[in-house]
């Protein structure tokens, strides 16, 4: 018996199994649904509860969290007769740390209130590696009370959570976020190709680059990316496509100008119709090698 709150958890993908697995490591009863019997099957393993339905997991717990990959699937498990708010009792905190627009974290919230349910938006940043080592950067938007009450969890999953503003602002500080991920790997994937092409020692290049002004997180977690043409999923290029769409839009919605951006996002969105969307997103390597004139 623990006097921790009850956790269920919506979403076990390449973020949601590790970051819930840390909450049980935590000691947190956490009990989990998603569509996909493996990842079912993994919490099991890990000690934690597989529900047969949203409703069944929801049921009895003191704090929902939803990691899922965009809005629609956020607006899918939470609205509906089968969803998060028709089946959690009122009181229960439901925190839906994907990564969505500001506006359906706003209206989420509104919605949830007129049953009683508080909610807060907290996106991460880390991709799979800050979420199996439990050092995620999370960006919160809502009430003070409602982060205080639930930052113990939050802990246990991030290394760095700050409360951003009202309900939607983690969402926008995500998308910000984003907007420096993709423009940070485009300048390395240039970089990468211009030093190849230059006969630099490649893997000495990074390094000396990793140490001084040039270094950065990006730079560290996807160098073995670009030395090895590593582009297995940590964070899918899919889904980097659709964060670009949130941050241009939303920049659009409050007049600021993104030129750097704009481009970036279009490169993204070639590598994607171009069969690339499954990878990583360090494979923006692979869209600047084809334009220069690599045959990839």
């Amino acid at each position: 018996m623990t006097d921790l709150p009850k956790v269920a958890w919506i979403g076990l993908g390449i973020m949601g199994s590790p970051m819930s697995e840390n909450l049980i490591k935590a000691g947190y009863d956490v009990t989990g649904f998603t569509l996909e019997q493996d990842k079912l099957d993994r919490l099991v393993a890990a000690g934690g509860t597989a529900a047969a339905s949203i409703a069944d997991a929801v049921r009895d717990a003191d704090v929902v969290i939803t990691m899922v990959p965009a809005s629609p699937q956020v607006e899918a498990v939470t609205y509906g007769p089968g969803g998060i708010l028709a089946n959690v009792r009122p009181g229960a905190l439901l925190v839906d740390m994907s990564s969505i627009t500001p506006q359906t974290s706003v209206d989420l919230a509104k919605a949830a209130g007129e049953k009683g349910v508080r909610v807060l938006d907290a996106p991460v940043s880390g991709g799979e590696a800050g979420a199996v080592e439990a050092v995620l950067s999370i960006m919160v938007g809502g009430e003070q009370a409602d982060f205080d009450s639930v930052k113990p969890i939050l802990e246990a999953l991030g290394r760095t959570v700050v409360l951003c503003g009202p309900h939607g602002s983690g969402q926008t500080v995500k998308a910000a976020n984003q907007l420096i991920v993709a423009v940070n790997i485009q300048a390395c994937a240039e970089a990468v190709v211009f030093l190849e092409k230059s006969g630099v020692d490649l893997k000495a290049a990074l390094e000396v680059l990793g140490g001084g002004l040039a270094g950065s997180t990006v730079l560290t977690r996807k160098k073995d990316n670009f030395l090895n043409r590593d582009f297995a999923p940590g964070f899918r290029i899919d889904l980097h496509h659709k964060d670009m769409g949130i941050v241009t839009d939303a920049a659009r919605t409050v007049g600021a100008a993104l030129p750097v951006g704009a481009v970036v996002a279009q490169l993204v969105a070639s590598l994607r119709a171009q069969g690339d969307g499954g990878l990583d997103h360090s494979a923006l390597l692979r869209a600047v090698e084809r334009l220069s004139g690599a045959g990839v």
